[in-house]
């Protein structure tokens, strides 16, 4: 008996340590970031058949945004491609952050955004919005949210 309630509470007290230990980790100050590339999300919505989607994380502690954004079966090549914002689904605003580089899929990029950027972009605020000569106000546009 002596044995069983030893090994018992020696069980307890490993749990009870890996918890804290678990507890106490570092959390990721990365926050990962999705958004689908629709013809339907452009105000106004137009009939292009382009799909895509944008995969991001925003480094909570250095502010720093790194983006990928697939796209297809656009009308034409993507002429113009911005984060645009504050602005929620359906509603327009001003670019905030033009995409530099080429604008082939898949379009990559990296920036640092001040205090208010960051909060906006994690308050879903931001939206992608890609340009082509047949729709130079959108083909397609994905609000960005977090996971």
């Amino acid at each position: 008996m002596f044995k069983q309630s030893y090994f018992i509470k020696v069980a307890v007290l490993a749990s009870a340590v890996l918890m804290t230990a678990c507890a106490e980790m570092p959390k990721s100050s990365t926050v990962a970031m999705t958004g689908a590339l629709t013809a339907s999300a452009e105000n106004p919505p137009n009939a292009s058949t382009g799909t895509g989607n944008i995969a991001a994380s925003l480094d909570k502690e250095t502010s720093k945004l790194k983006w990928t954004v697939s796209y297809a079966g656009l009308s034409g090549p993507v002429v113009a491609a911005h984060f645009h914002g504050p602005a929620q689904s359906g509603q327009n605003a001003g670019v905030v952050l033009g995409f530099q580089g080429s604008l082939t899929s898949p379009i990559e990029g990296e920036a640092t955004l001040t205090a208010a950027q960051a909060a906006d972009v994690l308050a879903g605020k931001w939206y992608v919005n890609l340009h082509t000569k047949v729709n130079p106000g959108g083909e397609v546009r994905a609000q960005v949210v977090v996971k």
